[in-house]
């Protein structure tokens, strides 16, 4: 996966520490934490969108985890993707599945893109993403749901905790791309060399206050309307 490819807005800098190595038990493990700055008096209720990812650099460790599909489900809840950031393997199925009681059409314009029509309560559309990549998910009916899923081309990703901490377990020695993404920030890159111990400690900052929201557009790449949209 081209890292470029998963820049989405804004601005981030990213500040690795390696303060110290950790004994690993079994494998190694990559641990650290994330914090990103905003904009004076605001505050992150956000840390745990962040997805942490290795890359291989070079050969593949001969110990490296399969590529296995990883599907799995986003709700359509409240007018609200849940989770609003959901990570899988490329060429995984994700289901979409419509809880509330009105109707919904869910669609993205990315390496392609999908529609999956106008379907209502109770129902589930379903969606195979093929290519690695950033996909920002979208509702024809409702402009304020918004969505990313990540498609990976790698096994080896986690998304930070609700303290910004994140751990990735089973790493195979040797020499990685640490990718590190927010919808907020683009994405920061750090290459790491991963040895018996692992790593530990690592400090990553996203720079948000650069961010600023822009409505997106219906799928016919017009702006949401009383006919068409629902403006809650």
């Amino acid at each position: 996966m081209r890292t470029r490819s998963l820049a989405v807005s804004g601005m981030a800098t990213l500040v690795a520490v390696l303060a110290g190595t950790g004994a690993a038990l079994h494998a190694p493990s990559i641990s650290g934490k994330v914090t990103i700055q905003e904009r004076p008096g605001e505050v992150t209720e956000d840390i745990q969108n962040v997805v942490v990812f290795l890359e291989a650099l070079g050969a593949p460790a001969s110990k490296a985890p399969k590529l296995n599909p990883t599907n799995t489900t986003v709700a359509l809840q409240s007018r609200q993707f849940s989770p609003r950031v959901r990570v899988i393997t490329e060429g995984s199925k994700v289901e979409f599945a419509n809880q509330d009681p009105f109707s919904h059409n869910v669609f993205s314009k990315t390496n392609g893109g999908f529609d999956t029509g106008v379907y209502g309560r109770g129902k589930t559309k379903d969606q195979t993403f093929k290519e690695a990549g950033v996909y920002p998910i979208y509702c024809n009916v409702h402009p304020r749901m918004t969505a990313f899923i990540i498609a990976l081309s790698t096994p080896l990703y986690t998304q930070a905790g609700n303290d910004g901490r994140f751990m990735l377990e089973g790493v195979p020695p040797g020499q990685y791309r640490l990718s590190v993404w927010h919808d907020r920030t683009t994405i920061s890159t750090q290459d790491v060399t991963v040895g018996a111990a692992g790593l530990s400690n690592l400090r990553v900052q996203l720079d948000a206050r650069g961010y600023k929201y822009v409505q997106h557009k219906n799928k016919v790449g017009k702006d949401y309307t009383s006919a068409t949209g629902d403006r809650y």
